[in-house]
């Protein structure tokens, strides 16, 4: 208790707060703009934090990094874009509440389930502390694999009563994951020689490109985002916040499976995201179908994601491993202040460790109160017009991906992507089960190899591998038997040809990655590429022979999986045209960044654009334009003060 106390007495000195206020502020607005993550926040603060003692140093960071995840679903839920990686899952309900004029409600759930996510993720670090050690210890790498194994197998529930094509889409982003430099071998693998792919592909930027161009085509063809003319209302939030407390069980489980896997290193926050889902939609409730607006499907992930924080920091104050790439960087904020993970800090460093509890818990309140506070106001962006909308969040998803490498091929990433994400939606290919593939894929093949490299085949013996991998089967095969009585339902069917024409693709890609591995990798880079193609392979060309089936049998039958867009149905032309308009758009945008910079590139697209949409006055435009080019400013000049390269006009002018 005294040490308690003493923990206290130190975060209530007025700085100490400021700081915890000051990060709190920040990761609120790093998670709402896409593509800038808590990684970038967390990075660009440590310096900050030199002059600074260890309690207002870790309060700033831990302020910042505790809600990021609290406001990304922000995007997610208005324009189902991602505002990072951990609120993937969120979109899939959360957007279509909003969609249906529920926006409110949806953050309503959202914010106190991260805000009871947050706090119980900073109870367990304080009770997990002193016996973490040797229970992660315990853990060896074949639990690691089997606790990868079991997230994965979360793709039969994904896709719904489409399971060929949500296995192959999973096997799909698991060989998207495989591109760059293997990590065993030390080999390039499908990187065509550009220094770009060594890394891999950034995993923000695959998901702006899947989840959010999609979106935003569907958004410009319904011209707003809430089709009811109904008015965001505190009974809509207190709706949601009364959901949230209804399901108290979901939460605190979902909260535990945050909290545990977060301390486990390896599992990232787009995993447990995903696992969490799983969860909840294994148990539907009352309501509508998960992907159609269901707001368990808002709150599992959400109390999750905020759980985690509190679980990573666990084995990196026990003894120093990271539990998520955000504690890599603040193990440097250990060194800075000289401190030391391990005993220490449970002996003379103890009150450090206790203010960090408290600065998580504290911070996840403040986040969701302050984001409750705003929810009203919020919602009401749900009846602004898409001509405004989709320019500003087109170029926060731009520029956004621009300065994560500063190349152009960042442009052309998010683009392709972007155009894979929207021929996905539109022939109803689970783009959830790529993003599962693609996040568990690396983790997948090294913890394998490792575990191959220490024991043989020996490790598959091991007692919770076995009950893990179980587990995994028997979901499978339960979502399986579940799809095999629901076949005879009668439904709507995308479009023949295309999605005949998908599969075909899908084939040949499985064909030509499988057929370059064996040929070009050795055998440790080559292995679960090969295994990864032959099933994407064999999984593609069974979907493409499904539904040639399936279109000549007198009766179609329902493809309907949990996507952002809910039930799949026929769309036709301007569902194209549409697509077209947001590619085109992306390209023109990058073309003016490449040419002028950012922000004169910013203030010409935005006021262009919305003209061109259809504004009938020319001040709303220069206004938009002249505020969305303060932010940009503001954000990537002022906040994170990094070089831009040279505008190519500029350099053939030969400017400055």
């Amino acid at each position: 208790m005294d040490l308690i106390l003493t923990a206290i007495a130190e975060m209530a000195q007025p700085f100490r707060m400021l700081m915890l206020v000051t990060g709190v502020f920040a990761g609120l607005v790093v998670g709402v703009v896409p593509g800038v993550g808590g990684l970038f926040a967390m990075a660009l603060l440590i310096p900050m934090t030199y002059g600074m003692d260890p309690y207002a140093a870790f309060a700033l960071l831990l302020g910042m990094g505790s809600v990021t995840t609290t406001s990304d679903t922000i995007p997610a839920i208005l324009f189902g874009v991602p505002g990072s990686v951990g609120a993937a899952a969120t979109v899939l309900d959360g957007h279509a509440m909003a969609k249906k004029g529920e926006a409110a409600r949806a953050f309503g759930a959202s914010y106190s389930a991260s805000m009871i996510g947050g706090v119980f993720g900073a109870l367990v670090l304080a009770l997990a502390i002193p016996v973490m050690r040797p229970l992660v210890l315990y853990l060896k790498t074949p639990d690691f694999f089997a606790i990868c194994a079991f997230g994965l197998s979360i793709v039969a529930i994904l896709a719904g009563s489409q399971p060929l094509k949500g296995l192959a889409a999973a096997m799909l982003g698991m060989l998207a994951s495989f591109v760059g430099i293997d990590q065993i071998a030390g080999v390039e693998r499908w990187s065509f020689g550009q220094i770009y792919l060594w890394d891999g592909l950034p995993v923000s930027l695959v998901f702006l490109g899947l989840f959010g161009l999609p979106e935003l085509a569907s958004l410009l063809l319904r011209g707003s985002i809430q089709g009811s003319a109904e008015k965001p209302s505190y009974a809509g939030m207190r709706q949601g916040i009364l959901d949230t407390l209804r399901e108290w069980p979901l939460v605190l489980r979902c909260s535990a499976i945050g909290s545990l896997l977060g301390a486990v290193p390896g599992i990232g926050i787009a995993v447990l995201d995903w696992i969490a889902y799983g969860h909840a939609s294994r148990r539907p409730g009352s309501g509508p179908k998960f992907g159609q607006g269901n707001v368990r499907g808002v709150i599992a992930p959400e109390s999750a994601n905020n759980a985690k924080e509190g679980g990573s920091l666990i084995p990196t104050i026990a003894f120093g491993v990271p539990g998520s790439a955000s504690m890599s960087i603040l193990l440097g904020a250990f060194v800075v202040h000289g401190l030391v993970p391990g005993p220490e800090m449970l002996g003379k460093n103890a009150a450090i460790t206790v203010s960090m509890v408290l600065s998580v818990a504290v911070a996840n309140i403040v986040g969701a109160v302050t984001c409750l506070m705003l929810t009203r106001q919020l919602a009401r962006i749900a009846q602004v017009s898409a001509s405004i909308l989709v320019p500003l969040v087109v170029t926060f998803i731009v520029i956004g991906a621009y300065q994560t490498n500063m190349s152009a091929f960042d442009f052309l990433l998010v683009i392709l992507v972007g155009a894979v994400g929207m021929a996905m939606k539109e022939l109803n290919w689970p783009r959830s089960a790529f993003s599962l593939g693609f996040v568990l894929g690396p983790a997948l093949e090294n913890y394998f190899f490792l575990a191959y490299q220490i024991s043989g085949w020996s490790w598959l013996k091991q007692p919770l591998v076995l009950v893990l991998l179980g587990l995994a089967v028997a979901g499978v095969v339960r979502q399986t038997l579940s799809w095999i009585r629901a076949r005879g339902r009668a439904g709507a069917l995308p479009p023949a040809l295309p999605d005949i024409a998908m599969g075909a693709i899908l084939t040949i890609l499985g064909i030509a990655a499988l057929v370059t591995a064996a040929a070009g990798f050795p055998f440790e880079a080559a292995i679960f590429p090969i295994i990864t193609a032959s099933f994407l392979t064999l999984f593609s060309l069974l979907t493409t022979v499904q539904t040639v089936w399936r279109w000549r049998s007198p009766t179609a039958i329902a493809v309907a999986a949990p996507e952002a867009a809910g039930e799949w149905q026929p769309s036709g032309g301007p569902v194209m045209k549409g697509n077209i308009a947001v590619i085109g758009l992306c390209l023109a945008l990058a073309a003016l960044v490449l040419l002028t910079g950012h922000l004169a590139a910013t203030f010409v697209f935005v006021a262009g654009s919305i003209l061109a949409l259809g504004s009938r006055s020319l001040k709303t435009p220069l206004a938009v334009a002249a505020g969305a080019t303060l932010a940009i400013y503001a954000l990537f000049d002022l906040l994170a003060s990094q070089p831009w390269p040279t505008p190519w006009l500029a350099a053939l002018l030969r400017l400055p």
